[in-house]
């Protein structure tokens, strides 16, 4: 059974891939069936250019756990970043 979860967001900044670095314009984050990871479904997150091709893609597929402590790591950082920006 499909979860079809997905949630879309436009993102500003760079990622690198097989042919090196393109311009990221949106992250996709789905719960679905993976493609690498032994896992019946995992959560997901591909940044992307369309507009650049299929070649400008960067794909994760993470455990629920690790999912939640990555969101938490991210969530800290910028936390501490815009604390460091105030000053």
């Amino acid at each position: 059974m499909c979860a079809n979860i997905v949630e879309k967001t436009a993102v500003s900044g760079s990622g690198k891939g097989l042919t090196g670095w393109f311009t990221l314009t949106e992250a996709a984050v789905s719960y679905d069936h993976p493609f690498h990871v032994d896992l019946e479904h995992a959560l997901n997150i591909d940044f992307v250019n369309e507009a650049a091709g299929p070649g400008a893609r960067v794909s994760v597929e993470l455990t629920l756990e690790a999912a939640r402590a990555l969101s938490t790591a991210l969530l800290t950082a910028v936390e501490r970043a815009e604390a460091y920006e105030a000053q």
